[in-house]
């Protein structure tokens, strides 16, 4: 508010942080306390119309960060991050949830910043296998893999009518061949984002804008 200089008024539109958003007028400001009265409770128009949960192996340095800032101004509705046989960072149980936090303050701030009414969960996972079990859970699963050349990102997503979608995608050294495999038993698609190798930060933000283009989330 004091950022914004609001004044007695100001029309200023407030969330839940699960979805629904509400239009209001100021109707008194004074040190530490702002009074507001509601009009209309609705679905926010900040969301995306399908809900897409994004699986990223650990990466190194802060690149995750960067992720889930670019994620949640997308429209992504959970963020994961879990460890992987090729994962540089590795992390116990207290970094982990340190780290969570700070990664659940940045998809605040993005959240904000964006015009979300939800705030995307982050979440770390305890192994791989929880990670793939977890994506395995949508309706769409995608699994973007660099040695992937039959089924491309298009025709994986198809038409776009999944209800829920999951995209996995790993760290700098990529998938070993066990975890592809792993992954494929599970239901995930295995797919190729096109004839360039991406950087482990570069590709969830490409298959999080291509389906949410394909299902109108863009328009």
């Amino acid at each position: 508010a004091k950022v914004l200089r609001l004044k007695t008024g100001d029309m200023v539109t407030v969330c839940d942080g699960q979805g629904r958003e509400c239009n209001c007028t100021v109707s008194d400001v004074s040190p530490g306390q702002v009074s507001l009265v509601a009009h209309h409770w609705g679905n926010s128009q900040g969301e995306a119309v399908v809900p897409v949960r994004i699986f990223m192996a650990f990466p190194k340095a802060d690149k995750l960060e960067h992720v889930i800032q670019k994620a949640t101004d997308l429209g992504a509705y959970e963020i994961a991050a879990f460890p992987s046989s090729r994962c540089v960072l590795k992390l116990d149980a207290a970094s982990a949830e340190k780290r969570r936090e700070r990664w659940q303050k940045i998809a605040a701030s993005a959240a904000a910043q964006s015009g979300r009414g939800r705030i995307p969960q982050v979440l770390v996972l305890p192994s791989f296998e929880d990670a793939v079990q977890r994506a395995a859970g949508c309706e769409l699963a995608l699994f973007p893999y660099e040695n992937e050349h039959a089924l491309s990102l298009r025709r994986a997503i198809g038409s776009a009518q999944a209800k829920t979608v999951s995209i996995m995608t790993g760290p700098e050294g990529g998938f070993s061949d066990e975890e592809v495999l792993l992954a494929q038993r599970a239901g995930l698609q295995v797919c190729t984002l096109g004839p360039r190798i991406l950087r482990c930060e570069t590709a969830p933000l490409c298959a999080l804008s291509a389906v949410l283009f394909a299902a109108g989330a863009l328009d």
